[in-house]
């Protein structure tokens, strides 16, 4: 019994301190800008850590909006529809998980045929592509409601770093445009799934640099817990209520 107890204190240890070792590692990987290192520590922990209570809750969740979204989906649908008369919804491939491409289901909140037209580039404010019933649901948040599918589907959680369109524009800190591909942290954020919310949609502003969001991607995934998802999604609620989505400035 006595040598049981031993080997079992020596497990338990020799796991904690692997744990400590992993900390220090990622840690000083990102001080010191080594995306290498930190993607193979990374990536084994959040392959681990993304809990089953994490998959039901996106379940859970999904299924009960989709239930209780119905009459908001018949009024957008129709109020898409008399505006302009084009298409309901808007298609987009997006990066997924471990770098699959899947297609995000949207309410369409722009002119018909804008990524042909205008390039696949992010809304700025006041953009003119946006139409006038695009305003609200973006604002709080509707334009996304069809999503609710690509979580039950596998392709999304409702917390994680914000699914990016894949062969989007942005600009660099110096004002160059560039592949979201070529921003340092883009092959980390692809260790889990992408979220309908997440740390960097709710706390910063909407017009960040890219370099700052994948910063509060990479703080999410590393910290990733079911009770921070149970806030992040209150914290997204609030937001949709008081139609703050679009803000430049503070959201909450």
């Amino acid at each position: 019994m006595q040598l049981a107890l031993k080997r079992r204190k020596i497990a338990v240890g020799t796991k904690s301190a692997a744990s400590q070792r992993n900390v220090a590692l990622v840690s000083s990987a990102l001080v010191a800008g080594n995306w290498e290192t930190y993607e193979t520590v990374s990536r084994t922990r959040s392959l681990t850590r993304e809990s089953v209570a994490k998959r039901v809750l996106d379940l859970s969740l999904s299924t009960l909006m989709l239930c209780l979204s119905v009459p908001a989906v018949v009024l957008i649908t129709l109020l898409i529809k008399l505006e302009d008369g084009g298409p309901i919804f808007y298609r987009q491939e997006r990066w997924g998980r471990d770098g699959t491409r899947f297609k995000a289901l949207k309410f369409r909140t722009m002119v018909t045929n804008s990524d042909r037209d205008y390039g696949i580039k992010p809304a700025g404010e006041n953009d003119h592509r946006v139409t006038r019933v695009g305003r609200v649901l973006r604002a709080m948040g509707l334009d996304e409601l069809p999503q609710i599918f690509n979580i039950l589907l596998g392709h999304m959680s409702f917390v994680g770093p914000r699914s990016l369109a894949v062969g989007e524009k942005v600009q660099d800190d110096a004002g160059r445009v560039i592949d979201y591909e070529d921003v340092p942290g883009f092959r980390e954020r692809l260790h889990v799934r992408p979220g309908l919310t997440g740390i960097a949609t709710i706390y910063i502003p909407k017009d960040s640099s890219p370099y700052r969001k994948f910063r509060y991607d990479l703080f999410y995934i590393r910290r990733q817990s079911f009770w921070l998802d149970i806030r992040l999604i209150a914290l997204s609620f609030s937001i949709s209520f008081r139609g703050k989505w679009e803000s430049r400035c503070k959201k909450i």
